[in-house]
């Protein structure tokens, strides 16, 4: 599979819980923090949730 490089641009600060929860289940906790993730649809569906504080690569 292919990989793809997410790296967390925005804040969580005032966001639905569920965007906390999915940037924590992406691996990302913190601003600038990057994580390479296996390109699978679940993965994406993560991205397209919180697309406005991702920058995806790759």
């Amino acid at each position: 599979m292919a990989k793809i490089t997410i790296t967390q641009t925005g804040s969580p600060i005032r966001r639905e819980a569920s965007q906390r929860a999915t940037l924590v289940g992406l691996g990302l906790n913190k601003m600038h923090k990057s994580r390479e993730l296996e390109d699978t649809p679940e993965v994406r569906g993560m991205i397209r949730k919180v697309q406005h504080m991702v920058k995806v690569e790759g």
